[in-house]
């Protein structure tokens, strides 16, 4: 029987917990909360009324009280935790896990400052003999649906087909499956960038804009996913599948969306500040935006909605104005 630990006990990982352990394929499963008040919640009641209430963790779950105790003999590691504490947590993982264990990131994000991917840091901190050990997950998967059983199809990226197969074999099951890709840029690409996106598509609903425009800067933001994607190395079928314009329809229309909702509020004019500062979830989006934005200047590309949300977000620019300049931009074919 395989271990699995699951680092980081947000929305995401508390329905991974759920449902991973509804799977056929039976699993010894550990769940570590970094919030002291949740992990306790977890332990007393069996509940995460913070990050997913309205669901009891399966007693086949183990509630670890240390990272060290959760990883400890894993041969599967799922890091859910945002990307602004990836590298901190991966370092104390991988301090106290086997060199054998396969780590599997589930976080939708590029890390603030080196604006890497999350297995491009799990790489960095691994010998080059353990390159083949890592993984990520990605595609259209609200928490609370996945953990409600509603049938869910995601993606698990690992440059080595081998491993991803190994993963699809274990965290399949009768409502999550998992398609495999060895396109690891393009998953994780695809995961990240759309959350900016859905920013703008949430400021446009905030603004009482209508269907025209939404589906205007889903169709044009997936060409500057795919846009950055490809400069970064990723494929445009990987971009156009799940883990790109199937996460970036979901993200961008879902009432569940957290960075659907931070557009909205800032389209009604809240700012950004006080919209983070009244939620315990994160919004991927709201960090990702300066760094998809680094990555493309890097390459020489041009990412409009996304430089126009980082105006709305960092430079005091009013969505107003950031959707009349994006109208405004000089005329070209598509």
């Amino acid at each position: 029987m395989k271990r699995i630990a699951i680092v980081g006990a947000g929305g995401w990982g508390t329905a991974l917990s759920i449902v991973l352990s509804q799977s056929p394929v039976a699993h010894r499963i550990a769940l570590w909360a970094r919030e002291e008040d949740v992990r306790e919640s977890l332990c007393k009641v069996r509940k995460n009324p913070v990050f997913l209430p309205g669901f009891t963790i399966p007693a086949a779950v183990e509630i670890a009280p240390s990272i060290s105790e959760a990883v400890r003999d894993a041969d599967f590691i799922i890091g859910a935790m945002p990307s602004a504490h990836a590298r901190e947590l991966y370092c104390e993982i991988l301090s106290h896990t086997s060199p054998h264990a396969v780590i599997v990131s589930a976080t939708k994000g590029l890390e603030p400052k080196s604006h890497l991917r999350m297995t491009q840091v799990i790489g960095s901190l691994l010998s080059s003999k353990s390159q083949h050990h890592i993984a990520a997950i990605s595609g259209p998967s609200f928490a609370k649906e996945v953990a409600q059983g509603d049938p869910t199809a995601i993606v698990v990226a690992s440059a080595h087909a081998q491993t991803a197969r190994e993963i699809q074999h274990e965290f399949s099951g009768p409502t999550l499956r998992l398609y495999t890709n060895t396109d690891v840029a393009g998953v994780e690409i695809g995961g990240a960038v759309k959350n900016v996106i859905a920013i703008a598509a949430g400021v446009a609903e905030g603004l009482g804009l209508g269907h025209n425009t939404i589906a205007a800067l889903i169709t044009r933001g997936l060409a500057e996913i795919m846009r950055l994607g490809v400069a970064l190395g990723a494929k445009r079928e990987t971009l156009a599948g799940l883990a790109g314009l199937g996460d970036l329809v979901l993200t961008c229309t879902g009432e569940l969306s957290r960075n659907r909702h931070v557009g909205i509020q800032l389209g009604r004019g809240k700012k950004i500040e006080e919209i983070l500062a009244s939620t315990p979830t994160v919004a991927e989006g709201v960090g990702t935006t300066a760094a998809a934005l680094a990555l493309a200047r890097k390459a020489k590309i041009e990412m409009p909605i996304a430089a126009q949300m980082h105006g709305v977000l960092y430079e005091g620019r009013s969505p107003q104005d950031a959707i009349r300049e994006l109208m405004h931009r000089p005329l070209k074919a598509e």
